[in-house]
């Protein structure tokens, strides 16, 4: 969500009938950063009681492309591109937290489905906040996709 690099010159955003602050989302210097990022993520208590994968740990490493994060789910590990030609967009929260919702899914759930778009849209709202959260409901609702 690319209106998250404006918070800084438009911090108010108008969406949904509402007049919001834009939160501030991390940025990460390292894939180490990254990784400790989110063993604290599944550290948190509710993490690991409202999902039960959130006791397998996740490894983080880098991509070697700059197209694409990805998760792999037999190796639990996180995949991000890192700092490369002064790009780094995936070394960002959002892309990170995107990552962390396919690690705590279930075993055989559809890739982006419902159910993963309603924990995605659950877990930026509880780290992010709810204006980020109602930020990207709307975003979603606006895009077709179903939240489950």
């Amino acid at each position: 969500m690319r209106i998250f690099d404006r918070s800084d010159n438009y911090p108010l955003l108008q969406i949904a009938g509402s007049t919001i602050t834009i939160p501030v989302e991390r940025k990460f210097a390292s894939v180490d950063n990254v990784q400790i990022y989110c063993d604290a993520f599944l550290a948190l208590r509710w993490v690991r009681e409202t999902w039960p994968r959130a006791q397998v740990p996740v490894v983080v490493r880098r991509r070697s492309g700059q197209q694409a994060a990805h998760y792999e789910r037999a190796a639990a590990t996180i995949a991000v591109p890192g700092h490369v030609n002064a790009s780094a967009w995936a070394m960002r929260e959002l892309v990170v937290l995107h990552e962390l919702a396919h690690h705590l899914a279930p075993a055989g759930e559809q890739t982006h489905g419902p159910e993963f778009v309603g924990r995605l849209v659950h877990i930026v709202g509880e780290i992010i906040g709810p204006e980020a959260q109602l930020m990207l409901r709307v975003t979603m609702s606006d895009m077709g996709a179903r939240v489950g």
